[in-house]
């Protein structure tokens, strides 16, 4: 088991594309509740079962194991609720913190947030200039709920015609 402790920022830009390369992700969800959540991912060539618990906003008890991606990718297609979050990942080191760039796909096209695991919740974090506004404590960011409410489905996201 492990602590995972994050903060989440939205992406004011795509200067983090000139420092890495995306690996595709594909997720879905067997539990969204508010206390704990069970993930399975499918990344590049591996695949992970993930149970996360809460503990607050930033952080969770988190429990990974690495799982045959044909036995993940029939979970995805056969058990997981609907829609899969589907994703590009870039992993952006900026000094000597290792930042996460996830740019949503699919029914959650358009949005571009990433993430910075830290090793206390008051640790101090040096903002690269393509971060932008914290949304840290906004649970709509929550890659679960993104499977309920998607992002194309927000209200301040839909077009006026």
């Amino acid at each position: 088991m492990t602590m995972e402790i994050e903060r989440k920022f939205l992406v004011l830009n795509d200067s983090y594309k000139q420092m890495t390369r995306p690996v595709c992700i594909r997720q879905g969800y067997i539990s969204t509740s508010v206390e704990n959540v069970v993930r399975v991912r499918i990344a590049g060539d591996k695949a992970f079962l993930t149970i996360k618990s809460l503990i607050s906003q930033r952080s969770r008890l988190e429990y990974e194991y690495e799982v045959p991606v044909a036995d993940a990718s029939e979970i995805l297609n056969n058990i997981c609720r609907k829609p899969i979050i589907e994703k590009n990942r870039y992993e952006v080191v900026n000094g000597t913190d290792a930042w996460v760039v996830d740019e949503f796909l699919g029914e959650n096209q358009g949005l571009v947030v990433s993430e910075i695991e830290l090793d206390s919740e008051d640790q101090e974090v040096k903002l690269p200039d393509w971060i932008g506004a914290e949304v840290t404590d906004d649970s709509r960011y929550l890659n679960a709920n993104l499977v309920d409410y998607p992002y194309n489905n927000w209200v301040e996201n839909k077009k006026v015609s």
